[in-house]
């Protein structure tokens, strides 16, 4: 297909998506249109797949582009379907040939959602995750939010507006923070009263006074002399932790953690008061801070991924349970990303801990998990994987192989090489993609002996395929010479099963490249069987053109 032709079929099926979109909006599921809109449609797609294997748009606010040509533009904001998908947070589309009618169905289903919605998490990134499309995949900004654009500017003003009532601000309070004239001032310990007091002032407060607060506190510090001192200053630092984290301002926040570590490190200070000041650290793993923390992350406000990053820092090994437990009640998809990106960074400490989340009662929260132990990329997180294989939802298990295909360690072949006899396909081809990332010889002689198995002829067609598929990152000879000869092999019984795995050989060889099996191919090219003879010609057309 030249590259003309390619843009005009791309811009057919995304005019077909729009059609659809307005049909699934219009007409049940029982009428003849919703059918016939999703044959259509599907049709489309075929004809583009017939000669490509992948389908890829990049979206734009107001268009969308298919190998750099643009395919679509609207600068209205009705019915406009690039601004559908990039208001969510979606920059790329891609749709691979084994697009199932299903998959559309779903696919088209989702394009309907996007008005009238009741459930905050129910944006488009999020329904494409939880369907866990196997031919489609797609890249999202996320550092995007999916909240009003102008959320930021009217939390301002409601923070503004709450802080404006500063009638009972006491002369004495707004002259302590004005006076620059003063020296020589004797520090007195505060009292309980004092420090709700003050607490409940700077509430009031408009004006920004807490770094002029953080001061004060250290030299409340330095002016401490027993034990019962030092308390009042770390529990008043723990109060200003809480205000600055329900204010949305973490800044102020890490303002005191850095403080309160140069303290600890670099001050001779009682051993009472170094006690003291790290229960600070503490405070913040504590239930009731993540808790607080969630409320921030889960408002919509911006928070810069460097402050974050160095927020995470602060926190010890007691926050992990705590993150885990938000993870699991958090609405939007940037607050799921921060925590996750948190446990990341805490389950170095304690990978122990993290593990617990695999026992957690919500599938979604252990997938996560999972997810997490794989990007520790410690080998001790295999004991804890191995586990998931057995999982009562078929998305952990997914999840659970392919973190054990990326971590690539020994004792995951076991695990990997059983997964070929769950009953659920999705399960045995994740096994066949985990063995295909760790690439070594181990894997590749459990999927040719998967593969040789007088049972595996009788597997379905897309099965066979992604087998094959995951074969294709081998290209020795041991890969080669099975290919051929399967190839090469004839049968008079079962004969439309073993053109099947003959045509999913032939696509394999196209993948590899190997142009030393041309002929091969040429004398495969006109046979009778549909199905291999397509594969056949599309094989010689990638390995002679690289397409």
């Amino acid at each position: 297909m030249e590259l003309l032709d390619d843009i005009k079929a791309a811009k057919e099926i995304i005019q077909a998506l729009l059609k659809a979109k307005k049909t699934f909006r219009m007409y049940p599921e029982t009428n003849p249109m919703y059918a016939k809109t999703i044959e259509d449609t599907n049709a489309k797609f075929r004809n583009f797949f017939d000669y490509r294997d992948e389908l890829t748009f990049k979206i734009k606010q107001n268009e969308i582009f298919c190998d750099s040509e643009q395919i679509y533009s609207n600068p209205q904001k009705e019915d406009n379907i690039a601004l559908f998908f990039f208001k969510d947070g979606l920059r790329e589309i891609t749709f691979k040939k084994g697009f199932s009618v299903k998959e559309l169905e779903d696919f088209l289903k989702i394009l309907t959602v996007d008005y009238d919605r009741e459930v905050l998490d129910d944006d488009v990134v999020t329904l494409l995750w939880e369907r866990d499309f196997q031919n489609v995949r797609y890249v999202v900004d996320e550092a995007f939010l999916t909240e009003e654009d102008d959320y930021e500017s009217a939390a301002v003003r409601e923070v503004k507006e709450k802080g404006s009532d500063s009638d009972e601000l006491t002369r004495a309070y707004e002259d302590s923070f004005n006076e620059e004239a003063v020296k020589d001032a004797v520090i007195v310990p505060l009292t309980d009263k004092d420090l709700h007091i003050v607490v409940k002032e700077i509430e009031k407060d408009a004006h920004d006074k807490t770094g002029k607060l953080i001061t004060i506190i250290f030299e409340m510090l330095y002016q401490a002399e027993n034990k019962s001192e030092y308390e009042d200053v770390g529990h008043f630092l723990n109060s200003i932790v809480e205000f600055s984290i329900t204010h949305g301002d973490l800044e102020a926040a890490l303002h005191i953690l850095r403080k309160t570590r140069e303290v600890i490190d670099t001050q001779s200070i009682a051993d009472d008061a170094k006690k003291n000041l790290n229960m600070v650290f503490s405070f913040l793993g504590f239930d009731a801070t993540i808790k607080l923390l969630g409320e921030l992350l889960d408002s919509g406000v911006e928070i810069d991924e460097k402050i974050w990053d160095e927020y995470v820092a602060f926190l010890d090994k007691n926050a992990i349970q705590p993150f885990i437990t938000m993870l699991g009640e958090l609405k939007s998809i940037p607050a799921r990303k921060n925590v996750i990106n948190a446990l990341i960074s805490l389950g170095r400490k304690d990978i122990q801990s993290l593990a617990k989340g695999l026992y957690d009662s919500r599938w979604y929260v252990v997938r996560n998990i999972i997810y997490i132990l794989g990007k520790l990329g410690d080998k001790a997180s295999v004991d804890y994987l191995l586990k998931t294989v057995n999982h009562s939802d078929i998305r952990v298990r997914k999840e659970g192989i392919k973190a054990l295909g990326e971590l690539g360690a020994p004792g995951v072949f076991p695990a990997l090489r059983e997964c070929f006899n769950d009953p659920e396909v999705q399960i045995r081809t994740a096994a066949a993609r985990a063995l295909g990332n760790i690439r070594s010889t181990t894997a590749k002689s459990i999927i040719l002996q998967r593969m040789t198995d007088a049972a595996f002829v009788k597997t379905d067609f897309s099965e066979k395929k992604e087998f094959y598929e995951v074969l294709s990152k081998w290209k020795d000879n041991d890969v080669m010479e099975f290919l051929m000869k399967t190839l090469k092999k004839k049968s008079f019984f079962k004969r439309a099963l073993n053109d099947e795995s003959r045509a999913c050989a032939a696509y394999c060889i196209g993948l590899i490249g190997n142009k030393d099996v041309l002929p091969l191919l040429n004398t495969v090219k006109e046979s009778k069987n549909k199905l291999l003879r397509e594969y056949v010609y599309s094989a010689i057309k990638r390995i002679e053109y690289g397409r």
